[in-house]
């Protein structure tokens, strides 16, 4: 069980079966991309960043410089006074400290820019991605576990707080200290500095070896993390079903399995990283000791005219290179791995958003004083489509509810078709059920109503108007949708039914209860109305939250009711008291209602009996009993629906 699982956890995307890639594709584009993101909100907080930076590596710069000065001009001569001034050096070391305190307040003033600059730009991020989450089409959350995507706002998003807050400012910082402190140590000895950079030229090749080990373990790290979010998901979701089939000890297998990945990728990616930083110090030490021998043996025999005090200030300046240069080392991983971060939130954002072609759209109508279909802006309870001329005049048709579908295949992958030759119509006001077995088709054709999906074959339409050609928003807008796996979000019951529409009044979020019978129960809460629901309604039972979701496709007064399995968690006096309501809500409605009950559906005008994709029978309940066909075997439970 524990490679079962292992095995359909995977990240956002198709991946292969292989192993990590060696390196984040296009790293270039990547930190440009994300770069971007940061200066189209705060480029001048960046520039007063850059200032900042640039101000306290000159401050760094000079205090070191001014070590050649103060032992020079100063330390020495005082030796050689009988009665020495303090007052001078005393003034010297004054200025020097104002160029310290200085340093100290731009790289704090740095350092309280970045946190907020970072912060933003995280949220703008979330903000994105959740609102082109918004956008993307059923299809992309039925092939991407739940985990994973979590996983992007949570971790991957994560990742680029401490490259944006620390690591490129850090570089910025380097680069700018290496260019300073080098035409510094050139003034002072270009002898030393060929010695100087030949260390450099080591400590370099060191840390690239190092960060390529690195590198592709980082990458592995954050999908190991991945896979171990969507597996813990996945597992508190089906808790229930764990625990009645005392599967504990396998689920926790499957855990070890990913989370040992994890530990080895993590291992593996932070070990390589954390030795950079003692290699290149030490290379960093050695390259100090060098100087200093080197330097005094030129100080003692007058080579180039280095002193005592040159010396000092080119070992201050080859700490002061060396250290940049470490840092940069130590920050190589820590962009890598935000890159790979980068990489899965920016293909989470490229996902192609769904596509609507649509230019019908759906308005309030009224009829004038003559008769005619109007426009309005209030709510009257008459719905008319408004499909755009060429000439640019505009004409209404009234919403009736008239859906037919016209030799339809469909299939959710190309090569496999789930609908073969659908032919069937919804008049308005009827009652149309779909009856057969699980797998028989019956959920698809009414995701083809609301064009979760679109079809490979065929068509579709809504009063004569074919789906494509109607906005998305408008469509899904005419259609109320009661699904057997409810759903409720946090906030009061009356939030919940209000969802189904936004600007319901508290007596039509009442009124909405009793058709659905949910009033009675939702009046003996503790807060009535006010009952706060959380963690998908746990505090209800599930009959509960299925007369709430009644409820809220009853507050919408859509055209067109979809109901799959609506009163399936129903006990059966119930659901007798639900039927007057529903009959209620449904009069005059399109009514598509998929059931296992047959029960619920002995008063449809139509009743389409499936099988492997296909309609093989089609009448009201009592024409289908005088067939003796698939329905009469079904009713009297000849076999059962599975």
């Amino acid at each position: 069980m524990a490679e079962q699982k292992a095995k359909v956890v995977h990240g956002p995307g198709p991946r292969g079966m292989g192993g990590p890639r060696p390196k984040v594709e296009n790293p270039g584009r990547l930190l440009k991309r994300i770069m971007a993101e940061v200066f189209q909100h705060y480029l001048p907080h960046c520039i007063l960043v850059l200032i900042c930076i640039v101000v306290s590596a000159l401050a760094n710069v000079q205090a070191s410089l001014f070590l050649q000065t103060l032992i020079d001009d100063y330390i020495i001569p005082m030796t050689q006074q009988q009665d020495p001034s303090f007052a001078p050096l005393a003034g010297a070391l004054m200025r020097v400290g104002c160029i310290y305190v200085v340093g100290i307040l731009a790289a704090w003033l740095n350092a309280r820019i970045m946190v907020n600059v970072t912060q933003g730009t995280l949220r703008n991020l979330r903000i994105q991605l959740f609102t082109h989450m918004e956008s993307l089409p059923i299809r992309y959350f039925d092939t991407h576990p739940h985990g994973d995507i979590m996983s992007v706002y949570t971790n991957d998003v994560d990742t680029l707080r401490q490259m944006l807050s620390q690591s490129i400012p850090q570089l910025v910082s380097s680069a700018i200290t290496i260019v300073s402190v080098f035409a510094s140590m050139c003034m002072l000895s270009w002898q030393l500095t060929i010695v100087t950079m030949l260390m450099v030229a080591l400590m370099l090749f060191c840390s690239k070896k190092i960060t390529q080990q690195s590198g592709k373990f980082f990458i592995a790290q954050q999908r190991d993390l991945g896979k171990v979010n969507g597996y813990i998901e996945e597992m508190m979701e089906g808790q229930k079903v764990v625990k009645v089939f005392t599967h504990e000890q396998k689920t926790l297998e499957g855990f070890r399995e990913l989370n040992d990945k994890l530990k080895d990728s993590a291992k593996q990616a932070n070990s390589f990283a954390n030795i950079i930083m003692p290699v290149t110090a030490q290379l960093g030490n050695i390259s100090y000791a060098i100087c200093a021998l080197a330097g005094a043996a030129m100080a003692v025999s007058g080579v180039g005219s280095v002193t005592l005090g040159t010396v000092m200030a080119f070992l201050a300046l080859n700490k002061s290179f060396n250290m940049p240069i470490s840092q940069v080392s130590m920050q190589a991983n820590s962009i890598i791995m935000a890159l790979a971060g980068a990489e899965r939130i920016f293909k989470m954002m490229d996902e192609p958003s769904e596509a609507d072609e649509g230019y019908v759209t759906l308005v309030n109508a009224k009829y004038d004083k003559d008769d005619t279909l109007v426009e309005t802006s209030e709510r009257t309870g008459i719905w008319a489509w408004k499909p755009p001329h060429h000439d640019g005049t505009t004409t209404y048709h009234k919403l009736e509810g008239d859906i037919t579908f016209t030799d339809v295949d469909f299939g959710y992958l190309p090569d496999k078709t789930v609908l073969h030759d659908i032919n069937l119509y919804g008049r308005p006001g009827q009652k149309i059920a779909f009856v057969g077995s699980t797998g028989a088709g019956k959920t698809t054709i009414t995701n083809l109503i609301n064009r979760f999906y679109d079809v490979q074959k065929g068509q579709v339409t809504y009063d004569g108007i074919d789906v494509k050609d109607i906005r998305k928003d408008d469509l899904r807008r005419s259609l109320g949708m009661v699904l057997q796996d409810t759903h409720l979000f946090t906030g009061t019951i009356a939030d919940n039914i209000r969802f189904g529409k936004l600007d319901a009044t508290m007596e039509e979020i009442e009124t909405a209860a009793r058709i659905a019978n949910a009033d009675s129960f939702i009046r003996r809460l503790p807060q009535g109305y006010d009952t706060m629901v959380t963690a998908d309604g746990a505090n209800l039972s599930q009959g509960q939250r299925q007369l709430l979701a009644i409820a809220r496709a009853a507050v919408a007064d859509p055209p067109v009711l979809i109901l799959d399995e609506a009163t399936s968690s129903i006990d059966t006096r119930t659901e007798a008291l639900i039927e007057k309501g529903m009959d209620q809500l449904m009069e005059g409605r399109t009514v598509f209602a998929i059931a296992h009950r047959l029960s619920t559906v002995r008063n449809a005008n139509a009743i389409l009996v499936l099988e492997h994709g296909r309609v093989v029978e089609r009448g009201s309940h009592d024409d289908l009993l005088e067939q003796k066909g698939e329905y009469y075997q079904l009713y009297h439970g000849m076999f059962e629906l599975s």
